[in-house]
């Protein structure tokens, strides 16, 4: 469904070229979850955005390689052929809600404004499918929700919005970057929860952006390990949490604070504790 196939994204930068992506290949099939993991700074958001032409300043520049959704080259596209992709064949969930939602506009302006940039549909009609969005997100009292501004609504359900307009035209894949990061444990795991139910429900398939192996523990089929711009390690996520062969993605791996806890581990100092995340997938 997605290839990427050797990938480098340079930054032009005052300083000297920042090679932020290097050579980057990677892939994403129908109803698969693939977790792209690495510290802040490794190139994963940069990957991410570079699939919808959202670098967002003209000093980043795309030296080597391809980005294919069903065979199409989004590289070769102009801004005006991919708004026609971005919303209606990738969803994107970003990492902060606030931020992504205009607090001049209800939350139902904005929900209505992307379903009939993606459908023909009337005010109405687009109306009572942000309703239809907003109830696949198990949102309480949608309606009431689309009167609302940002600011009246908790984090949690900022980020069930933001997946509601992403979800709004059906896309078959979403990019999620690093989309629990603002909220917290419990609600982390709601939206998590979320968009397993999603991929299990409508067969999206998701590209996960994280530094958390505890995620990629808890909903990935396949994971790629980036470090500085380049891939250290990627396979399914049995292969890579059970068995990790690079000494980065074992250092990733063992900064997961465990949870569960024998009365033996209990006398362990916090500081100490590790978790073997693959004991609990």
């Amino acid at each position: 469904m997605l290839d990427i196939n050797n990938l480098s994204v340079d930054f032009h930068t005052d300083g000297g070229v920042v090679h932020a992506v290097k050579n980057v290949s990677l892939s994403v099939g129908e109803g698969e979850i693939r977790g792209l993991v690495g510290e802040s700074g490794s190139g994963k958001s940069v990957t991410s955005m570079t699939i919808l032409g959202l670098l967002g300043t003209r000093r980043a520049k795309i030296s080597s390689g391809e980005i294919l959704l069903n065979g199409t080259n989004l590289l070769e596209l102009s801004q005006k052929e991919l708004v026609k992709i971005r919303g209606r064949e990738i969803g994107l969930v970003s990492q902060n809600a606030l931020s992504a939602l205009d607090p001049s506009f209800t939350v139902g302006a904005q929900m209505v404004e992307v379903i009939r940039l993606h459908q023909k549909l009337s005010k109405a009609d687009a109306y009572k499918e942000a309703v239809r969005s907003l109830e696949l997100v198990a949102m309480p009292d949608p309606e009431q929700k689309l009167r609302a501004y940002q600011h009246q609504l908790s984090g949690g359900q900022r980020q069930r919005v933001v997946i509601a307009m992403a979800l709004a035209a059906r896309p078959r894949l979403l990019l999620a970057d690093e989309p629990t990061t603002a909220l917290d444990a419990t609600v982390q795991k709601q939206i998590l929860d979320l968009l397993l139910e999603i991929n299990k429900e409508l067969g999206t398939a998701i590209l996960m952006v994280t530094h958390d192996f505890g995620v990629v523990s808890h909903m990935c089929d396949t994971v790629t390990v980036m470090r500085q711009g380049s891939i250290v390690e990627q396979g399914t996520a049995h292969q890579v949490l059970s068995a990790p062969e690079h000494p980065y993605t074992r250092s990733l791996i063992s900064s997961v604070p465990k949870l569960h806890l024998d009365d033996s581990a209990r006398t362990v100092p916090r500081g100490q504790r590790r978790l073997n995340v693959f004991q609990e997938a």
